[in-house]
């Protein structure tokens, strides 16, 4: 619903976006809650137009630019064998593979990607080597992660390439990669997170999370 109304915070507007990509189920509910949303503006009372005004701006569009048409963006990730990235991640960044990013490491097994999409929170590319986990942790907000490649476990359940783990401040966790691949995760918060180990204290400041 948050989605259909355009008020999630920009990371994880992005997130939902790629889920979409592969997801019927979510297409038709993002079209049942648009369509409500529809019948919703339906039902609101006209506003008069500052006429002269509205004409101006109207008059002022027209004799803009059109904005260039971006080139379609190739489905990356195919090229290392794993799954395809979504398109609107590639887009977001330039159409390069997964394996061809400049990933920072964090820790042995660990690196990540700072996607800066603007807005609150933080949006991270996340992948972590087989047999791997990241740093235990619980949030002060609701974090939303996509799997693109691999799996994970961890206090939840397990979730596979496709999967979206949607948590809140009521949920402490510490994804395990469980595959015999690197796990690469999108991730989106919109308030930092809660480490409850050392070394995760050490490295938050490192991770921006």
């Amino acid at each position: 619903m948050a989605y259909a109304a355009g008020t999630l915070v920009p990371g994880m507007a992005l997130l939902v976006a790629c889920h979409l990509e592969s997801c019927a189920d979510c297409r038709d509910r993002l079209a049942q809650a648009e369509a409500v949303g529809g019948a919703l503006l339906e039902e609101l009372p006209p506003v008069a137009l500052d006429s002269d005004n509205a004409l101006a701006s109207v008059l002022g569009l027209l004799d803009s630019e059109p904005p260039a048409a971006a080139a379609p963006a190739p489905l990356s990730g195919a090229r290392a064998g794993g799954p395809a990235m979504p398109k609107v991640l590639a887009q977001h960044l330039d159409g390069r593979d997964f394996d061809a990013l400049e990933w920072r490491s964090l820790a042995p097994g660990v690196k990540q990607i700072d996607l800066h999409p603007g807005g609150a929170g933080a949006t991270r590319l996340l992948r972590f080597a087989p047999g791997v986990s990241v740093p235990h942790h619980s949030h002060r907000g609701n974090e939303l992660t996509l799997v693109l490649r691999g799996s994970y476990n961890d206090e939840v359940g397990r979730f596979c390439a496709g999967d979206v783990a949607d948590l809140d401040d009521q949920v402490a966790h510490q994804p395990l990669n469980d595959a015999n691949e690197d796990c690469i995760c999108l991730i989106a918060t919109d308030a930092p997170l809660r480490f409850s180990g050392l070394m995760g204290r050490l490295v938050q400041p490192f991770i921006g999370m």
